[in-house]
């Protein structure tokens, strides 16, 4: 009988034990992968080399708790910095559709200047030597020797000698003294080199030759030893600060340019480095081989970045419409809508639906969804929205308004 109640006793514990449910086990969500600037879609647990490309993987660290889903990513500086995230501010563009040429920069003749020789004769000493040199104004370029030239000192200094030793009523000295003055300036002598040389009272047997012009130096036309006439090119300038950007179009297309129309100008070798440009020139006569247009547009170089040579693109907006617009790099678009990844303030990033506009090849016009001064990322975006996915799953843009 014993037996038989310890019996019973087991079978009841064991059936308790059997209908109480099990504890389920929550596993704590990963708080961070790594993937690929170039290959968003790569999820590691574990650094490493990417599978497609073999570039160094990044960490991403995501914000939130496993249980609760957030619209927003927060990356460190040395992650940005590994994804080449890059971001632009929101205002006004031209949205209108664009025009785009290929160009060459050129320097703008308008600003070149020419240095020649004022009298005949052998240049002893060269002082600038290399194209691409600056040169000043009062700067000297090249000692001659010129017999003219010295002839012409020693009517100077004798009219000077007269004018102290002789007393002589009709003779005009200052007149003689003036005349030889003007001489030796016309021969391209400076004040204070004829007031050297009425100091000193001697002739030597060079004279520095200064310049008369300022820029940088694109041609050198003479050597040391060569004999140079009046008039003959000595060297040229040009001014950089101020350049043009040349390019051909096709007749049909020269009706969308009018001078002094401000157009956009980019350079790849700039990294895309954009500035403002002025069309300043159309030629009115096409080319009787290939029937295209040649227009000239004057770009500022203030800090002398931008080099003759260089390969420049144009772009003009055909009605000029100008809106508010945000970069069209930015915009990811999917069966949802689209969609622009947002800098906030304490640096993290969140999505944001837009109702996008007209649009051309550089911006997108945005209708609704951002305000003017808004910071969009224009490069990375792809990989902020992947990691978003991984985060919150597919929905991670559910519940957002525009």
């Amino acid at each position: 009988m014993t037996k038989l109640k310890i019996l019973l006793l087991l079978l009841v514990i064991v059936v308790t034990a059997c209908k109480q449910k099990p504890q389920r086990v929550v596993q704590q969500k990963s708080h961070g992968y790594y993937t690929c600037s170039m290959h968003p879609q790569i999820h590691e647990e574990h650094p490493g080399n990417c599978p497609v490309c073999g570039m160094k993987l990044i960490k991403v660290e995501l914000t939130g708790s496993g249980n609760t889903a957030s619209d927003k990513l927060t990356l460190t500086a040395t992650q940005i910095e590994l994804a080449g995230i890059q971001t632009d501010t929101v205002r006004e563009q031209n949205t209108g559709l664009e025009k785009t040429l290929t160009g060459t920069v050129t320097s703008n003749e308008n600003t070149a200047a020419e240095m020649s020789a004022r009298i005949a004769g052998r240049i002893q000493q060269l002082f600038v030597r290399t194209v691409g040199e600056k040169v000043n104004v009062g700067q000297p370029v090249y000692t001659i020797y010129s017999e003219d030239l010295q002839e012409a000192e020693k009517e100077y200094l004798l009219a000077k000698q007269q004018q102290k030793l002789l007393h002589n009523p009709d003779v005009d000295y200052l007149q003689l003294i003036s005349a030889a003055e003007n001489k030796l300036k016309l021969w391209g002598l400076t004040a204070a080199q004829i007031k050297k040389l009425a100091a000193s009272g001697k002739v030597s047997a060079t004279t520095a030759v200064l310049s008369q012009v300022s820029g940088t130096v694109s041609e050198i036309a003479v050597h040391e030893g060569d004999y140079v006439t009046e008039g003959m090119t000595v060297l040229k300038t040009q001014a950089l600060n101020s350049l043009w950007v040349e390019a051909q179009l096709y007749a049909n297309d020269a009706a969308m340019y009018r001078l002094n129309d401000r157009v956009s100008v980019s350079f790849p070798d700039l990294n895309g480095q954009v500035t403002n440009g002025k069309v300043e020139f159309i030629n009115p006569e096409l080319s009787d081989a290939s029937k295209v247009d040649l227009i000239r547009v004057s770009i500022p170089n203030p800090q002398g970045l931008i080099r003759p040579g260089m390969l420049a693109y144009i772009s003009l907006g055909g009605n000029g419409a100008r809106s508010l617009a945000v970069p069209a790099s930015a915009v990811l678009s999917d069966g949802k809508g689209s969609k622009v990844w947002v800098k906030n303030a304490e640096g993290s990033f969140s999505p944001r639906m837009i109702k996008p506009g007209q649009a051309n090849q550089n911006y997108v016009q945005v209708l609704s969804g951002l305000d003017a001064g808004a910071i969009v990322v224009t490069n990375g975006a792809y990989l902020l929205n992947s990691e978003a996915t991984f985060k919150n799953g597919n929905d991670n843009m559910a519940g957002m308004k525009m």
